[in-house]
């Protein structure tokens, strides 16, 4: 074959094993093979309809298998892929939309109204509604051999990142990239060919697709995908279908165990607990040990494809809180500012080095270049390696808030707040919270005279921010601390203004 990238992997996989169920979803299996033929024949509705090498197709909506038959019916073209988060508002999808040049969008029938505004705005032509159109699209078409070449280096998938200069930035993720991660999980995490997987974290996220689904795929194992996650339908998903692996990030998990069946339902199939997006709270480590089962940790980010570090359940318990060693195929270091090696258990940056890594940011080369360091990826952020080489991530150099496993990056939100009338200065800080680990709150400095209410400032940033994004809590200041020259001081703000969400204004 010509083509060495991911769009090849259906047909690879279907003439190994074309009679096993590859995907599964609202009680519909699809094998290899019926996936093979449904993506060949996307392939060529899209080349039809003027798809060609290098031309970016979006996806927008959520766990379906639509979402990989265009992933992969992209990448046979030799195209690039970009799934877009179903969180963002009109303005939020079209910046990502125009920034990306995608012209062609995959949609989901709930999003209609979204994708009629953005048509109708000029940032797409070709709209496919995922139900009678996109199916019809498939009917219609072809089933001719199709082998473009394409090579490993080439990007796949572009996979938008927020920034923390409010702009979220495209990481081009290559085939390359996306295949080394995932051999990086088959070796670490130990999937196999009987592999069940439930896929209920979104797949538009790097994290859901490239740490579970691929692997999964490469191995020739089962994906469950739901839409969205329902701690009661997950425990159903689990017991009806045998499922061995799972993603989810520390709220999933902490769901499941308030589930009215959790001590009676069986869990007995569950081989691998995925745990990422922020650390795992001893007392959930200890719920679900008491079951006799034990979570694979892990730290990594879009730029990865995403992973980075991984905890096996062997250390689990013993080293509860660290992030673990780094993949097969990945390098890691952790410097002190002047990028010389930090002490063992001195807090430094991580860097990480790997074929995983990605090949830069779409169309912004200086960020590109800032963001390396001889050939290492400065992720921002801060760790601590243990003497036997376990890394505990110890804060987040980035100013970033991770909420529920969504990354949450204080300056957009501050950028949006600043174009509220009765707002002259503001800062955005995480500030605890029980559900979702840590929700934004707003400390803003009113304009003389004014008093904005609380619930006035959220609602002006409902339409502007996803919802996921706007502060749950809002502060009102005189002044914002800061430093003697005169820069913003977080510090003295997480002090001052950091208690839990709890009693706040929401």
């Amino acid at each position: 074959m010509r083509n060495e990238g991911l769009g090849s992997w259906p047909v690879r996989r279907a003439r190994k094993t074309p009679h096993r169920t590859a995907l599964t979803h609202e009680g519909r299996t699809t094998t290899y093979a019926a996936l093979h033929s449904r993506v060949l024949r996307l392939a060529h509705a899209l080349r039809a309809r003027g798809v060609r090498r290098g031309d970016r197709v979006a996806h927008l909506g959520p766990n379906h298998p639509a979402f990989l038959e265009t992933f992969f019916a992209t990448g046979a073209l030799g195209a690039v892929f970009v799934p877009l988060n179903t969180r963002l508002t009109a303005p939020e999808l079209a910046y990502q939309l125009t920034d990306a040049g995608a012209r062609t969008l995959i949609h989901s029938p709930a999003h209609t109204t979204v994708v009629a505004e953005l048509r109708q705005a000029g940032h797409v032509d070709l709209c496919v509604d995922v139900g009678a159109a996109y199916e019809e699209l498939i009917g219609r078409s072809v089933e001719d051999p199709l082998d473009e070449a394409v090579g490993a280096d080439d990007v796949c998938l572009l996979m938008y990142t927020s920034g923390t200069t409010g702009r979220p930035k495209g990481a081009m993720l290559t085939h390359a990239n996306l295949t080394w991660n995932a051999v990086n999980v088959l070796v670490d995490a130990d999937l196999t060919a009987d592999t069940v997987a439930l896929v209920s974290a979104p797949l538009f996220h790097a994290a859901a697709l490239g740490m579970l689904t691929l692997p999964v795929l490469l191995k020739g194992g089962h994906c469950v995908l739901v839409a969205s996650f329902d701690p009661a339908e997950a425990l159903g998903i689990v017991e009806q279908h045998g499922v061995s692996a799972m993603f989810g990030v520390p709220t999933m998990y902490e769901r499941l165990t308030r589930e009215p069946r959790w001590r009676a339902a069986d869990l007995s199939s569950l081989r691998i607990l995925m745990c990422g997006g922020a650390p795992v709270p001893e007392p959930l480590i200890e719920a679900y040990a008491q079951r006799g089962l034990a979570f694979q940790q892990g730290y990594g980010m879009t730029e990865a494809a995403p992973g980075v570090l991984y905890l096996d359940a062997e250390h689990a318990e013993r080293k509860a809180g660290s992030a673990g060693v780094p993949h097969f195929f990945t390098d890691v270091r952790v410097v002190r500012p002047d990028l010389g090696p930090a002490a063992t258990g001195e807090t430094g940056e991580i860097l990480v080095r790997g074929p995983h890594v990605m090949a830069g940011y779409w169309q912004l080369p200086d960020e590109t270049a800032a963001s390396f360091a001889d050939g290492w990826f400065r992720t921002g952020d801060a760790a601590r390696v243990d003497p036997d080489g376990f890394v505990t991530i110890a804060d987040r150099l980035k100013d970033v808030i991770i909420s529920g496993g969504e990354n949450i990056y204080p300056a957009e939100v501050e950028s949006a707040l600043l174009a509220h009338p009765d707002v002259v200065e503001c800062a955005v800080i995480g500030v605890p919270d029980v559900r979702w680990g840590e929700v934004p709150r707003a400390v803003v400095v009113p304009r003389d005279g004014a008093a904005p209410a609380p619930d006035d400032v959220r609602g002006f940033l409902s339409g502007r921010l996803a919802k996921y994004k706007i502060p749950k809590s809002v502060v009102c200041v005189r002044e914002l601390p800061r430093t003697a020259s005169g820069k913003l001081h977080k510090p003295s703000l997480r002090r001052d203004h950091g208690g839990d969400a709890s009693g706040t204004h929401s």
